[in-house]
């Protein structure tokens, strides 16, 4: 049986599962873990097929949500950075009477630019993909410069990136492009617009992979939800600016009486 790593700590009484992005793993989150433990109790799980979940192949957006679903806590609430909101947003949508709530982090219901939809252009995710395969290690770092871009603290903060990816195994080039695949085609928007759970969107003001002016276009299609830009943050609002993500976050739980 494949084995799906699945990390809990505290023993707070309101669960929080936390899902990391494309090419990294759940100890993305070491830098925020301490200050929300005190909060929630923690679900830090490593995506099927990344980090310590290495048994699993490339797999679809459902497939993922579906695995992930089997160890879940019910009445948690789900935080989803990057492709891992693609992940937990997938989950909500399929299980909403039994979650409290989405969260969603420098994330996207479509990545792919799209008309006058903002976004990073299908054609960019494509050519990932086939650099994927001629040299890994410099696309997966390119990929990381590009998630901090722009911060104060921006080369720091790509070292602490690349340290998660470094200290756990690296997934199969295969799944990555499966992971780049669901970036470039999946589209959940329209489903998302009838969400009727607590839902907050984060943004970072200089995020060079999800833009800005998406939180504005979102805020007026989905007047229900809730979003926050973090001013000086990029692509990992968590990293270069935790104490103001965390207060985000237990504000936003506060907020929903959760």
């Amino acid at each position: 049986m494949n084995q799906l790593f699945w990390q809990t700590i505290s023993d707070a009484p309101r669960d929080l599962v936390m899902l990391h992005g494309w090419g990294l793993n759940a100890e993305v989150w070491r830098s925020v873990e301490t200050r929300l433990a005190s909060h929630f109790r923690l679900h830090l799980v490593d995506l099927p097929g990344y980090g310590r979940s290495q048994a699993y192949s490339a797999m679809s957006l459902t497939d993922m949500a579906d695995i992930v679903w089997q160890q879940a806590p019910v009445n948690a609430l789900w935080l989803g950075w990057s492709l891992g909101g693609l992940v937990a947003s997938r989950i909500v949508l399929d299980h909403p009477a039994q979650v409290a709530g989405l969260i969603t982090v420098a994330s996207s219901p479509r990545f792919s630019a799209d008309g006058d939809w903002p976004g990073i252009k299908p054609e960019v995710l494509k050519a990932f993909e086939h650099q994927l395969s001629a040299d890994f290690q410099k696309t997966i770092e390119r990929f990381l410069a590009l998630q901090t871009l722009g911060t104060d603290s921006a080369r720091r903060d790509a070292r602490v990136l690349k340290s998660v990816i470094l200290n756990q195994p690296m997934p199969t080039v295969e799944v990555l492009n499966a992971g780049l695949e669901i970036l470039r085609i999946d589209d959940l928007r329209e489903e998302l617009s009838q969400l009727q759970l607590p839902f907050l969107r984060l943004y970072g003001y200089l995020d060079g992979l999800v833009p800005r002016k998406i939180a504005s276009q979102l805020d007026k299609a989905w007047p229900h939800t809730h979003s926050v830009i973090m001013r000086n943050a990029a692509h990992a609002p968590f990293i270069s600016h935790p104490d103001e993500f965390v207060e985000v976050l237990t504000n936003f739980a506060s907020d929903i009486g959760w």
